[in-house]
């Protein structure tokens, strides 16, 4: 289904290009977008954050997106979870339409104090903490800080086993800009994109711009070179089995973004894992096989 939506639909701190969104599931992820200012340590003045929040169920659900991304990740999922559980995604900080000038810092511990400040005010209770791709990571690394505050982890094709990116070496003047214009390149992205998917036939225009609307907020470039320098999640590997929560792990079987490795290596090294592999699929299954993940979180959580 399809529907042409006026720009005056979606909240002012959307950018203006989301008016050419097509596909029902972007559209009503657009316009159900909120923003609230998350106090924290890391600024004197608040952060204001997007997230959407749908649906009704105990524990709460909260989704974390991938690198260069944001919660319209989860426009295929989370309308598969709200029927039956509460469900939160929120947009990271650096990334997504999180404020990005506030913060002087974006790192995995900016990132985290974030994150938990948002948790603390919107949610305050246990949740299923769901991580895609350099989500995971995030998930794995508040975990282990706020066990607390997660009753079951999910590591969607996760990151948080594999060394830093390779990009960091070039985040220094001026091939830093040199690298984010390279990663902002309408098909630098196209190529990723296909890449991602098993089924080329997901990478339609409302996708391709589904994943490329945060790069007109403010301080996107000047937010990923941050991040990138601090070297990303490449200290998590030796701490993970100490996570002993319940984890599913659901690994979409053509997964050529991180490739099938991690999967296995993850249920070796987390005790209470349990590994489900989704198949015909790459590296976003909660894009390309939405309703087999809700499914499988509504039977095993």
């Amino acid at each position: 289904m399809t529907a042409n939506p006026s720009q005056a639909a979606f909240p002012h701190y959307l950018p203006t290009a989301a008016s050419a969104l097509t596909e029902s599931t972007s559209i009503a992820l657009a316009q159900h977008i909120q923003q609230v200012e998350v106090e924290t340590e890391l600024s004197f003045l608040p952060i204001p954050t997007t997230y959407v929040c749908q649906g009704q169920g105990q524990p709460p659900i909260l989704l974390l997106h991938g690198f260069d991304s944001s919660l319209f990740e989860f426009r295929r999922l989370l309308p598969q979870l709200a029927p039956f559980r509460e469900t939160w995604a929120v947009d990271l900080l650096g990334f997504g339409f999180t404020d990005r000038t506030v913060a002087a810092t974006v790192s995995p511990a900016a990132i985290k104090q974030h994150l938990y400040g948002f948790w603390q005010q919107q949610i305050g209770q246990p949740v299923v903490l769901v991580g895609a791709s350099m989500g995971g990571a995030v998930a794995i690394d508040f975990t282990l800080t706020y066990p607390n505050a997660v009753s079951h982890l999910v590591l969607l094709d996760s990151a948080g086993l594999a060394a830093g990116s390779a990009m960091g070496k070039l985040m220094f003047p001026p091939l830093d800009r040199w690298a984010t214009a390279f990663l902002k390149n309408p098909g630098v992205r196209r190529r990723i994109s296909r890449q991602a998917y098993a089924d080329k036939s997901f990478v339609t225009p409302d996708a391709e711009l589904c994943a490329a609307l945060h790069l007109g907020c403010g301080n996107w470039a000047e937010a990923l070179i941050t991040f990138t320098k601090s070297g990303g999640y490449n200290f998590l590997s030796d701490r993970i089995a100490e996570i002993t929560l319940p984890t599913l792990i659901l690994w979409g079987r053509q997964d050529k973004i991180l490739g099938t490795q991690d999967a296995t290596r993850f249920a070796d090294l987390l005790p209470q894992a349990t590994l489900q592999w989704i198949e015909d699929c790459g590296h976003v299954p909660h894009l390309e096989k939405a309703a087999e993940v809700a499914v499988a979180l509504q039977q095993r959580l």
